[in-house]
């Protein structure tokens, strides 16, 4: 798919859509080694029917999560850099997140300028906490957006969790449109009613108001581990007890996993349908094994079937 097409779905509120997110190398690779990781990164993509490519902005998020991080925070290349360096020749429409609080005023008006021509789609992050120092905050990274003449589509970040406690993550999606975002991708879904109550709320008050609803992409993760169960956990990713139990007595946590991930986009494709709400779904892995980046791969071409 060409960029200016998914551009044209996105601001048509078309569904659909299918993304596969990476996260950029650890900025300590040894430089030589670069070349030979995104190869294989593009190896893995280059036969995949998906619409879109994004690339996430890591933070350190001990300021939102006392306990002991289960793998260790590591700083990696910014997703532009790495796609405009390392991705050129991947031709998918790259969706770059960017994480507004380590900008100035002054710097992300540039960033915006000079990026013009090379990002297409960017979802600006917020700090992980309110705890964490900021120099810009999200509301005045879309005040700059808006007041830009950038081309640039903007999307934001929906948490289902956050609606589960807060019960108002619909009104902050509104907000969020009237803000300029056209698109919206989840965190890891493993709570299906978590995603459901929220994509309802959601529905029911854009009737309410007359507003007509921006996709929401919704993010599925193979678990293949104890580790990276412990690590989605930690990452605030709510997985109930009943299936923590499940996955932890599973003499494959892989497949079963999987499984969970298949079941929650069929329901959510068919919720969806009912109500003709434009949704997707962005396959990610976080852990570095490869038998579970391997999982992702195969569980984005199940999901492709599904959404035929």
């Amino acid at each position: 798919m060409k960029s200016q097409d998914l551009k044209n779905r996105i601001e048509n509120r078309e569904g659909g859509y299918l993304f596969y997110g990476l996260t950029p190398p650890k900025k300590s690779t040894d430089t030589e080694k670069i070349a030979g990781i995104a190869q294989r990164q593009k190896d893995r993509l280059q036969g995949l029917d998906i619409d879109g490519l994004i690339l996430y902005d890591i933070q350190d998020e001990t300021s939102r999560n006392n306990n002991p991080r289960p793998f260790p925070f590591m700083s990696t290349w910014a997703p532009d850099d790495y796609a405009n360096t390392h991705l050129t020749d991947l031709e998918i429409p790259k969706i770059i997140y960017k994480s507004v609080g380590k900008l100035t005023k002054e710097s992300l008006k540039t960033w915006l300028k000079e990026n013009e021509n090379s990002i297409d789609l960017t979802v600006f992050v917020g700090a992980p906490s309110k705890d964490q120092h900021v120099n810009l905050s999200l509301q005045d990274a879309y005040r700059i957006k808006k007041e830009s003449d950038s081309t640039i589509k903007m999307g934001g970040v929906t948490i289902p969790e956050r609606h589960f406690v807060k019960g108002d993550e619909h009104i902050r999606l509104t907000n969020k449109i009237a803000n300029g975002c056209t698109f919206f991708i989840s965190q890891c879904v493993y709570n299906l009613d978590n995603a459901k109550d929220m994509l309802s709320d959601y529905y029911f008050y854009t009737q309410e108001k007359g507003i007509k609803p921006m996709p929401v992409i919704f993010t599925l993760t193979p678990i293949g581990s104890l580790k990276t169960l412990e690590f989605t956990k930690w990452l605030g990713i709510d997985i109930q007890r009943w299936l923590e139990n499940e996955l932890k007595v599973s003499p494959d946590i892989l497949n079963a996993s999987i499984g969970i991930c298949k079941y929650i986009a069929n329901d959510l494709i068919g919720f969806a349908k009912e109500k003709n709400m434009p949704i997707g779904f962005n396959i990610e892995s976080v852990a570095i094994r490869k038998a579970e980046i391997d999982a992702s791969i195969e569980l984005v071409k199940s999901i492709k079937e599904m959404m035929k």
